[in-house]
């Protein structure tokens, strides 16, 4: 990047910049660009995508029946023995 397509930049991002300034950060964002470059050489098509840093897809465990019962049949039966409900939801007194 050449001192005035920098200032161009710096004057559209609002920055201010000396003449000594934008010659160094131009040297400084050239070596940037040229990393890029070096990186973007580097073959990757045998590499799978990386899309997460951690290598477990599903952390949670499988839905499970508990006591050859499905949970939803628990809930139900939790329903059934409240002494008051308000649709399905459990009507408890107030506490203040």
């Amino acid at each position: 990047m050449d001192t005035r397509e920098l200032k161009i930049t710096a004057s559209l991002a609002g920055l201010s910049l000396s003449s000594e300034e934008a010659r160094e950060l131009s040297r400084q964002v050239s070596r940037m660009l040229e990393y890029f470059e070096q990186m973007n050489e580097i073959d990757v098509d045998s590499l799978d995508p990386t899309t997460h840093t951690l290598s477990k897809v599903n952390r949670l465990r499988e839905d499970s029946e508990v006591h050859g019962e499905r949970l939803s049949s628990t809930a139900d039966t939790l329903l059934d023995n409240a002494p008051e409900l308000e649709d399905r939801f459990i009507v408890i007194p107030n506490v203040l």
